[in-house]
């Protein structure tokens, strides 16, 4: 499996200098490249290639393998562009945003990331330092901090490319590290999670993480993004932009621990992991208008995403189980009716009179039906 190491670079005021340069010519230099191809129709890497290597090396100052990456650069964004459109992310292709991005050429940040392979950045591990290649020559010793996890994983398994990014004033390398995955055990059972925005994630077991205070941290943000918005200052933009990390970073540490502890769990109890397939929830449902922020912004799927990451390189067994019914149905009788949760934290069947808290009951159906799919998916093919 792919995994990715940040690693944080510290840089002198003369080797940070020459870094933020190679960034800006870069990005000049995939912009100029991405026109090209837009007023051509140039999306294949040999053609765009062609047509640009030389300006990029005599009108940008880049060196051979830099030009090499720029093209491979715009290339990928076009094709990710591409994927976006099949995909329906952008919209119908009659929406604005769906004409806006086929209307005009990419365009790349001057602080964009960008990807340098082993000919461009070479790691010394045992001094903690890398170098760098940049408008300005070759720049050697400047030093990166990381953990020893990290150190040890970089020198195992990195391989690939590396991208260089500036964020926040800070400097940080990317690197693309190939892990082997680990043999899946055999579960003994499975933990059911049910996720939702009163509780981000509930277990089969009956653990609860509460989502009450990242509820409140995004009321609160969002009080604080309207008074920015209502100023329509450039100040309060670059701050309501400041204040949307700090908000992503948080979910995604509280989402972190979350799948964290559930997944150390089920390694040590020998236990495989599933969760609902919840993919196009926000097509399935209708809500009021003051509900649809809370759901836009519920993290759910990236939680799924990190239990199932950490479980594939735990060798834990993830599945994902058909969401249908799972907070209305009975895990003793069966019997599946609206009426058997009256209320949102409550559960309580109205043939067998099985009682408990909605979210865990939903959490119990989930790891039965893990159970069922599991014997199927490790039954043996039919002999022909």
């Amino acid at each position: 499996m792919k995994v990715v190491v940040q690693i944080k670079l510290l840089p002198t005021p003369e080797q940070a200098s020459a870094l933020v340069t190679t960034l800006r010519a870069c990005n000049r230099a995939a912009t100029h490249a991405s026109t090209v191809a837009f007023a051509n129709d140039l999306k294949d890497r040999n053609g765009l290639h062609k047509a640009v290597y030389t300006d990029l090396k005599a009108a940008f100052g880049l060196s051979a393998q830099p030009a090499v990456r720029v093209v491979k650069k715009v290339v990928d964004a076009y094709t990710t562009l591409k994927a976006n459109l099949q995909a329906g992310n952008l919209g119908a292709s009659t929406s604005k945003r769906y004409r806006r991005a086929i209307g005009s050429p990419i365009s790349f940040r001057p602080e964009a990331a960008q990807p340098f392979d082993d000919r461009c950045l070479s790691w010394q591990y045992d001094a903690r330092t890398v170098s760098i290649w940049t408008v300005d020559g070759r720049m050697k010793g400047i030093r990166f901090a990381c953990s020893p996890d990290q150190l040890k994983t970089l020198v195992t398994y990195r391989k690939g490319e590396s991208d260089l990014v500036q964020r926040g004033g800070k400097w940080f390398l990317i690197a693309t590290c190939d892990i082997p995955d680990p043999q899946v055990y055999e579960p003994v059972d499975f933990i059911g999670v049910d996720r939702g925005i009163v509780n981000l994630a509930t277990t089969s077991d009956g653990s609860n993480y509460q989502g009450r205070r990242l509820s409140r941290y995004r009321r609160w943000q969002a009080r604080k993004r309207a008074e920015l918005q209502a100023r329509q200052t450039r100040s309060a933009t670059r701050r309501l932009a400041r204040r949307a990390q700090k908000e992503k970073r948080h979910a995604t540490h509280v989402n972190h621990r979350i799948s964290k502890e559930i997944v150390s769990v089920a390694q040590r109890t020998g236990r495989g992991i599933a969760v609902e397939e919840l993919g196009g929830i926000r097509e399935r449902v209708r809500l009021r208008r003051d509900q649809r922020g809370t759901l836009s912004s519920w993290p759910f799927h990236q939680l799924g995403q990190h239990l199932a990451y950490k479980a594939r390189k735990a060798g834990v067994p993830f599945l994902e189980v058909d969401a249908a019914h799972t907070s209305q149905r009975c895990p003793r009788c069966g019997h599946t009716e609206r009426a058997n949760r009256p209320a949102r934290d409550h559960f309580r069947c109205r043939r067998s009179g099985l009682a408990g808290p909605a979210d865990v009951v939903a959490g119990v159906n989930v790891r039965d039906r893990a159970r069922s799919a599991w014997v199927f998916v490790t039954a043996p093919a039919p002999s022909p």
